[in-house]
């Protein structure tokens, strides 16, 4: 029982950590141009001040376009409330964990192929990887911890059998 109730906390703790960065990564979509303006200010290099200048152009002449970048925020949150479940009953919905776990894969193959048709230098690819690898790494920590809570006699206790009752 105590060994149960170990380890349902650090499934929570880890469940906590993987929404509270999946929500931080999504909030930062809203405010991207002031973002990159910001991160502009700060630092020189060639590929952010080209990434500004187009979040600049685009957010005078075109802001529509951004609004997919509010989609991509609103996304972040949605998923965010799927782990909800997980926090409720984490052996009922390991689903969310494994389905999680699938999309951080899936962030791999999106960067290789269409980074280069957005014309994204290889490097900043490589930082959008990195977002899968580590976000993998809670999810498989959380998984792992799932099955073993899985295993474990359940805290409820078994339901008496009816007396006299008859096959």
């Amino acid at each position: 029982m105590i060994e149960r109730r170990a380890l349902e906390r650090r499934i929570r703790l880890w469940l906590a950590v993987f929404v509270v960065c999946l929500v931080l990564s999504g909030l930062t979509a809203f405010p991207l141009v002031t973002e990159v303006r910001w991160l502009n200010s700060l630092i020189s290099h060639e590929w952010l001040a080209r990434v500004g200048e187009g979040l600049e152009r685009a957010d005078a002449d075109y802001p529509f376009l951004l609004y997919g970048t509010d989609w991509l925020a609103f996304a972040h949150l949605v998923i965010a409330v799927f782990f909800y479940g997980v926090h409720r009953d984490p052996v009922r919905n390991v689903w969310v964990v494994e389905a999680g776990m699938i999309a951080c894969a899936g962030i791999t193959p999106l960067a290789l192929i269409c980074g280069p048709i957005r014309g994204i230098p290889f490097g900043w690819s490589l930082i959008d990887m990195a977002f899968g690898v580590f976000g993998v790494i809670p999810l498989l920590a959380l998984r792992r911890m799932i099955k073993r809570l899985e295993s474990l006699p359940s805290a409820e206790p078994a339901a008496p059998a009816t007396a006299g009752a008859t096959a």
